[in-house]
């Protein structure tokens, strides 16, 4: 039973990290302590017309063998469609017993909320709130200033020879990086649908001087199988402890497919804690949205397909 409910523990902390990175503001965390949470969900981000809160607490025993404890917060909200809405929610639930399903519940409601918006008459007036602020940036930027602070060069463990001639070399995208006490995250993106490719963007990647002299680069990818109907995914810490797997939970989450992402974080001598984990997520959740890799809700997640994940090296944060 504690087996369980460290692995439940684990997968909460994951979803909960994964959530603040999907969501950012809209995501409020009520107690901490308690595991309530509570996200406020509208219908269109830019002109919003029907607004519905939902606040949720996490059991010990979620995602194993319990579903969220939740409440729906609408003034508008009334029996008939409170009904439908949880009827859906729980419906959710038990497709996917066992598995993190609170990234699904919201954009379920946001469903319903532009149904609604949709087919009925126009909703109470809402206050234009600042979403979560997404910079615009030039095509393919590359870090042009790393830390001040000396980095070690990372030991590349790709090979670079010359890639087979029948798969070509994905194009790279490059995120705006983010900087907190002298560490710097940067997070690259390349569409991918085989191993062969991921190697390929991985090596194109470490020739860049200042990639390479990342003190740690993590990756995650997902390919989908159309043959078997899985997913091969993979994901490497490189040597920031548990980084991989957390960024391969939020590609879980978004239901990413086809898709490689790299992490690169320069050290900047002062440690972060937990926040550098919430910078990691936060670029490649970014970079996915800006470049549509994010798929709709409707897509399943439930099969996530086979996990090859290595054995990540144990090193301290640094």
């Amino acid at each position: 039973m504690a087996e369980v409910e460290s692995g439940s523990s684990q997968k909460q902390s994951e979803e909960i990290e994964a959530m603040a990175a999907i969501y950012g503001e809209e995501w409020c965390v009520i107690d901490e302590n308690a595991k309530i949470f509570c996200i406020r969900i509208t219908d269109f981000m830019d002109d919003p017309k029907w607004t519905l809160c939902l606040q949720v607490m996490l059991p010990n025993e979620y995602p194993g063998t319990a579903p969220p404890v939740y409440q729906l917060n609408a003034p508008w909200l009334k029996g008939q469609e409170r009904a439908d809405i949880s009827n859906s929610l729980e419906d959710i639930y038990v497709q996917n017993i066992g598995e993190c399903i609170l990234y699904q519940w919201v954009e379920k409601i946001r469903d319903a909320l532009i149904q609604k918006s949709q087919l009925s008459e126009p909703g109470p007036e809402e206050k234009k709130k600042t979403e979560e602020e997404e910079v615009e940036v030039e095509d393919d930027p590359v870090l042009e200033h790393p830390p001040e602070t000396p980095v070690n060069t990372l030991d590349l463990k790709v090979s670079e020879s010359t890639p087979p001639e029948t798969e070509d070399l994905p194009q790279v995208a490059h995120g705006v990086p983010i900087t907190d006490r002298r560490s710097t995250f940067q997070a690259h993106v390349a569409p991918v649908v085989c191993p062969e490719q991921v190697k390929m963007v991985l090596g194109k990647l470490y020739e860049n001087k200042k990639i390479a002299s990342a003190t740690h680069n993590i990756y995650a990818y997902r390919i989908f199988c159309e043959d078997k109907q899985t997913f091969l995914q993979d994901c490497e810490d490189d040597g920031e402890t548990a980084a991989g797997g957390r960024l391969l939970h939020l590609m879980e989450v978004l239901n990413v497919k086809n898709v490689l992402v790299v992490v690169s974080r320069w050290y900047g001598g002062v440690l972060l804690g937990p926040d550098r984990f919430k910078h990691i997520n936060n670029c490649a959740r970014n970079i996915l949205v800006e470049k549509n890799f994010t798929s709709t809700p409707e897509e399943p997640t439930k099969n996530m397909g086979k996990k090859k994940v290595k054995k990540d090296k144990k090193k301290n944060e640094h």
